[in-house]
């Protein structure tokens, strides 16, 4: 029995010195990274109007969430309106026009990753390539231009372009024989349009990075290729494709994961009464619903639903990603 006590003495004994000596080696790392924050002080107090920021206006006004929750009553306030639960999700689900919304804004995003995602690569591969820097720089300035037009700008351009009577391609159309077209008021034009005009505006900018990560690349492998007497889809096949591969994969998992949350003004601005069916989409919704109509529980429940889709879908082809490949955001 005495042996047995001791036993348990001596064990309690060295958990105890155990203990002492994590909390020791904790206590030392906290105080050498404190240390090393207050000796590289300058570089924290730059990071500060940024996380001020952040704080004010992006965590501080998250006690909104509580709007889709609620009955809420303006004058009451939110904390002191009713609080009703799920009723507002139930209200959105329930409604007829749920199903159609959230079909367009799968469609139009899908669509839109589909055709933009793979061009930029294309573009940044060719211009890689290219061998006259002069011309290099002229396709890279053409390109990157239209990125900078405002988003009204570009839907001022294409109503110009495809107005039924002026625009230059009903003119076109016209004068070979065809018959002018309302492109703005069919809705079987209007994701084609969408897409293909946001594919022109993005494409030379979204190709920036994968330049970028094609100028890293040794060029000792090229060199070797052409040695051993690989052709140019070869070296574009096993060198420069794997070599941007991780950036692709980093920036379609971004890309999914905004998959619900299709950018407003310029949907906003091409919709019109022929169109609606085709183009009402989460976020107009949204702002029909909570500014226009003044119902904000609804339309703060509705994107409440949009952010929590994206995350799930985030986290989900990030895991998917981590698993079968090296690249991963988190």
């Amino acid at each position: 029995m005495k042996k047995i006590i001791l036993l348990n003495k001596d064990i309690s004994y060295k958990k105890e010195i155990k203990n002492k000596k994590k909390y020791n080696s904790s206590h030392k790392i906290k105080n050498s990274k404190l240390k090393q924050m207050m000796k590289q002080y300058e570089l924290y107090l730059f990071l500060l109007p940024a996380i001020i920021f952040v704080i004010i206006f992006l965590y501080a006004p998250m006690y909104g969430i509580l709007v889709a929750f609620k009955d809420y009553k303006p004058v009451k306030g939110i904390f002191h309106s009713k609080w009703i639960g799920l009723k507002n999700f139930e209200i959105f689900f329930n409604s007829y026009s749920s199903k159609l919304i959230i079909k367009n804004t799968l469609i139009l995003s899908l669509y839109k990753i589909i055709a933009g995602f793979p061009l930029p690569i294309i573009l940044a591969i060719l211009l890689h390539h290219l061998p006259s820097k002069r011309f290099k720089k002229v396709v890279q300035m053409t390109t990157y231009a239209p990125y900078f037009i405002s988003t009204v700008v570009i839907i001022g351009m294409i109503n110009i372009l495809l107005a039924p009577d002026t625009g230059i391609i009903n003119v076109i159309l016209t004068s070979i024989g065809g018959e002018s077209v309302f492109f703005m008021g069919k809705p079987e034009y209007f994701r084609h349009i969408y897409v293909w005009s946001d594919v022109w505006q993005t494409l030379g900018w979204s190709s920036v990075i994968y330049i970028a990560a094609l100028s890293s690349v040794d060029p000792t492998y090229y060199e070797a290729a052409i040695v051993d007497g690989a052709t140019l889809f070869q070296r574009i096949r096993y060198i420069d494709l794997p070599s941007i591969m991780p950036t692709a994969i980093i920036l379609l998992i971004l890309a999914v994961g905004q998959t619900l949350s299709i950018g407003f003004e310029k949907v906003y601005l091409m919709q019109n009464s022929s169109n609606i069916n085709v183009s009402q989409i989460i976020s107009t919704y949204v702002y029909r619903i909570g500014i226009l109509k003044s119902n904000f529980e609804l339309g703060t429940a509705i994107d409440l639903f949009n952010g929590i889709v994206n995350c799930i879908l985030l986290v989900s082809v990030n895991k998917l990603s981590k698993k079968y490949t090296d690249a991963s955001l988190f």
